[in-house]
């Protein structure tokens, strides 16, 4: 049996979106137990310099959803970015998902060497499926989804490798 271009994306994304939801819904949950205002979780940031939580799930998303549909040769679809509760990001993760679920498979065959082409500020990016998958989407991906995880845990989230491995 071999391993596919769509397996090693489109359930891998899946998954991951999947456990980001259920850690942003024990984040929502905590606020609640704790009489936290959400703005202030909604606001947070590992760093200055980054981010934050909002943005990194909707990069999450981006990423996904992103990679998925160049991968499959379909348009990608277009999200505003202008979630602002948990309940907002919650839906953006689920309409994320149900894009993912809605590709076919058959789509993905010869994507490990479909051209691949990004615009990356002034820059063009152009690579193979295969290439533009293990070397940017999937890091990129997974550096978002961890960065909403440790901002969580970083503010008090009980989540843990678990949560984020979705086991």
């Amino acid at each position: 049996m071999s391993f596919s271009i769509y397996d090693v994306s489109v359930p891998v994304f899946t998954a991951s979106l999947t456990s980001l939801s259920k850690f942003l819904a024990k984040g929502a949950a905590h606020i609640e137990a704790k009489g936290f205002a959400p703005e202030g979780f909604l606001q947070a940031r590992l760093a200055p310099d980054m981010l934050p939580l909002p943005r990194q799930i909707q990069m999450a998303s981006d990423g996904a959803k992103g990679a998925a549909a160049r991968l499959a040769g379909v348009e990608i679809p277009s999200m505003a970015d202008t979630e602002t509760t948990f309940p907002e990001l919650q839906a953006r993760i689920e309409k994320t998902i149900a894009f993912l679920k809605s590709l076919d498979r058959a789509a993905f065959e010869g994507a490990d060497a479909r051209e691949i082409v990004m615009k990356v500020g002034p820059q063009e990016w152009k690579m193979s499926g295969q290439q533009f998958l293990t070397t940017f989407a999937l890091p990129n991906f997974f550096f978002h989804v961890t960065t909403a995880y440790a901002i969580l845990r970083h503010n008090g989230v009980e989540i843990g490798k678990r949560d984020f491995l979705g086991g």
